[in-house]
């Protein structure tokens, strides 16, 4: 369990809190690129980290991110005139680029100080993996920045990727918690307990794979870290003396990638950004390095498979708190153990269920959540690191992210590290890989 004091640290992330600066420190995803498709179109309302800001694609195409308010009288800069590589407030003409600076001041007279005082907070930005990135750290304009992290599915060709996002009703912390911890797949993902057939087919595992996560509650976990994260393996007894190792990353300060890939198949990521301190946003991903996805494939994306939530217009998850996620109560008596239709939609279900913000004084922890303690030693101690005046050495590592994860066979006794090297040639899963086609 924790503290009362470091659960309130892990869980808010406002300007002024100690994980909201450590946030700062990294590059955080504020939009997909898909909904600012235009120059000089219609601005975007952004929620995140406490802060009510407004996207908005320039004339040249760069995204720009300001605060939601004119210095002037507050107006919301939402209902402004993106014109020019700039936004401009409708209520007095206030006129301000990309960096805040004011061009035009209509209603006040010139020379005066205003044009060198008056300024709006905003935000660099950049766009990897058709997704707007923004830098919210302390004078993003006057140093050099750290690079996008190089996540591995921002790399591969745009025909090889499927991204999207959907909104989570609750802590940005339990939610991440929920994907690191991979012993409830055993349970939560499974048909009811009298069923015989292990088929799933939301589940990106086979029925032999999942026959293995059924039988064997209790793998054993180990846990390698790196220089921007860790990650953790669980083996469970598979066919023989054979056991089947499922491993998945986490890198600061809110990435992971899911554990179920075999070689060959497709890859899935998340990264969690807070909205606030009882939302945030879940950008998901799905990737083949080695080939473009095919239709058939994005199709059952855009449907709702394995990781990857179905969401309406908004990304709004179909299934969600409002609804109660449409539990099937007879469902869960007689076919799944849960009643509610998606792997990520039942994700979504334990995870809200906690609470907006779970309290951690309460729980019991065990040997499965492993990770889930490595995961609050990583950002609670970066956090505390930062107030003593350490920044995050992960920030400048972009090159780092470059991190797969999946499952493989081994022959019992084979060590975590050993899997790894096999696998990957490093121990720690890092695409030696540097460029595609």
């Amino acid at each position: 369990m924790l503290s009362a004091a470091d659960n309130e640290l892990l869980t808010r992330t406002g300007p002024d809190t100690p994980m909201g600066q450590f946030f700062r420190r990294f590059w955080q995803p504020v939009a997909l690129s898909r909904e600012l498709p235009e120059n000089d179109g219609s601005p975007l309302k952004v929620n995140l980290l406490g802060e009510e800001l407004v996207a908005f694609r320039s004339s040249d195409g760069v995204v720009g991110l300001v605060e939601a308010r004119c210095p002037h009288r507050g107006a919301n800069l939402y209902f402004g005139r993106n014109e020019d590589c700039a936004i401009r407030c409708v209520f007095h003409g206030w006129k301000f680029d990309r960096e805040g600076k004011p061009l035009e001041l209509p209603n006040v007279p010139p020379g005066t100080h205003y044009q060198q005082t008056v300024r709006l907070k905003a935000y660099p930005t950049r766009e990897y993996g058709e997704m707007v990135w923004a830098y919210l750290g302390p004078d993003p304009w006057d140093r050099p920045l750290p690079d996008v992290p190089q996540l591995e599915f921002g790399a591969v060709p745009a025909s090889h990727r499927f991204v999207t996002k959907k909104l989570q009703e609750c802590n940005w912390a339990q939610s991440i918690e929920g994907a690191l911890d991979t012993s409830h797949f055993s349970f939560l993902h499974m048909p009811a307990p009298h069923v015989p057939s292990n088929e799933n087919e939301d589940a990106p595992a086979d029925e032999k794979r999942l026959r293995w996560i059924r039988d064997d509650p209790l793998p054993r976990f180990s846990i390698l870290e790196h220089e921007v994260g860790f990650v953790v393996g669980g083996a469970r007894r598979a066919d023989g003396d054979r056991r089947y190792w499922r491993s998945a990353q986490f890198a600061l300060p809110s990435h992971s990638t899911t554990p179920s890939t075999l070689p060959g198949e497709n890859h899935f990521g998340y990264t969690w950004v807070p909205i606030d301190d009882h939302n945030c946003w879940i950008y998901t991903y799905a990737w083949n390095p080695e080939r473009p996805l095919t239709e058939d494939e994005v199709a059952r994306f855009k449907r709702g498979h394995g990781v990857i939530a179905e969401v309406d217009e908004h990304f709004i998850p179909i299934r969600n708190r409002a609804n109660e996620y449409l539990i099937d109560r007879q469902h869960q008596k007689h076919i799944s153990f849960t009643g509610v239709r998606g792997v990520a939609e039942q994700d979504a279900m334990i995870q809200d269920s906690q609470g907006r913000i779970a309290d951690r004084t309460r729980e019991h922890l065990s040997a499965s959540d492993a990770a889930i303690v490595r995961f609050r030693r990583a950002v609670i101690g970066g956090a505390k690191a930062l107030v003593a005046g350490t920044e995050p050495a992960a920030a400048e590592k972009a090159a780092a992210y470059r991190l797969r994860s999946g499952s493989w066979m081994a022959s019992e006794g084979t060590s975590f590290e050993q899997v790894m090297l096999e696998r990957f040639g490093d121990m720690h899963g890092r695409v030696t890989q540097e460029s595609y086609p």
